[in-house]
């Protein structure tokens, strides 16, 4: 008979079991959870101050930095703190808390990367019926909608997972909770609904991954029959970085989700958990939106206000 008990704690082995490696992994995890909240919040300032950025793309990118301090947030910090502290277990409320928050923020940030994509195609392949299909309304209805979607998603995954039956010993590999490695931990027979939902999840992502693909298809063959000008340059500039990023975070999810778990630990199981839960929120700030000219002068005009007011 199977060991069979309510889970009350799990415990995280993370990167390594010397003490010294561990502190490193504190530092650095650290550094980068501080670059990624600064930048985020920098661009949540930069667009809430600035009026001429209250349009639909800064809309959805306000929206987006948000879900990208709360994903980094949901994971990182805990890390960083049972490392600092040699901690490895958590109770089974925080364990649940955290697959439901970074599923919700996880979730709702594939849907708003569709959403955006969607107005960066409206914005160029329909430019004179912009104002009318992206106008407040709608923006406000988008936002809904994918905080409702990754929301409902993050339930029904949270609820299917923690309505099993786990066996001993529950011990996971990883720097935080995911659902594909608590799956290991389900006594035999216990999965087959949570892998379905699970299934259906990444179906539905891949089903917004090839939106994103249509509308920029759409967009690149449109740009490419422009004069080669400044405009066209920028269009390419602004929806490449955009395309990578989603690629990156969709891909590297699928993969650690769908793959067939495997009895011992690997290293590319923390290294595909780190590509897609540290690097997006992380690289969304300084290869898609500081880059961008509107927000450079937005940020130039505001540390000159207050340049202006400190000297005074």
């Amino acid at each position: 008979m199977a060991n069979v008990s309510m889970v009350t704690e799990v415990l995280l082995l993370g990167f390594s079991e010397v003490r010294e490696l561990q502190l490193v992994h504190a530092v650095l995890f650290l550094l980068v959870y501080l670059v990624a909240l600064t930048g985020n919040l920098l661009i949540i300032t930069i667009t809430a101050l600035d009026q001429h950025l209250h349009t639909p793309m800064y809309f959805f990118l306000r929206h987006l930095s948000l879900l990208d301090i709360c994903y980094i947030t949901a994971t990182v910090p805990k890390s960083i703190l049972n490392s600092l502290t040699n901690s490895r277990s958590i109770s089974f409320l925080g364990c649940t808390t955290q697959v439901f928050l970074l599923l919700l923020f996880g979730g709702s940030e594939v849907f708003i990367l569709t959403a955006m994509s969607y107005g960066r195609y409206a914005a160029i392949c329909c430019p004179f019926r912009y104002d009318i299909i992206m106008n407040r309304e709608v923006c406000a209805k988008i936002a809904a909608a994918f905080w409702l979607s990754g929301g409902l998603d993050s339930l029904m995954n949270t609820a299917t997972t923690f309505s099993s039956h786990f066996c001993a010993p529950r011990i996971m590999h990883q720097l935080y909770y995911e659902v594909s490695q608590l799956l290991k931990l389900m006594c035999p027979g216990e999965a087959r609904a949570e892998v379905c939902v699970l299934v259906l999840s990444v179906i539905l992502c891949l089903g917004c991954f090839v939106s994103i693909l249509v509308s920029y298809a759409h967009i690149f063959l449109v740009v490419l029959k422009m004069p080669a000008t400044e405009g066209s340059t920028k269009d390419f500039s602004t929806c490449l970085p955009h395309l990578a990023v989603v690629s990156l975070f969709l891909f590297t999810s699928s993969f650690a989700h769908l793959k067939p778990p495997s009895p011992s630990p690997l290293t590319l199981d923390l290294l595909v958990s780190v590509f897609y839960t540290v690097l997006p929120p992380t690289l969304n700030r300084p290869i898609y939106r500081l880059r961008n000219r509107d927000m450079k002068v937005a940020l130039g005009k505001i540390f000159s206000v207050h340049f202006i007011f400190g000297v005074n």
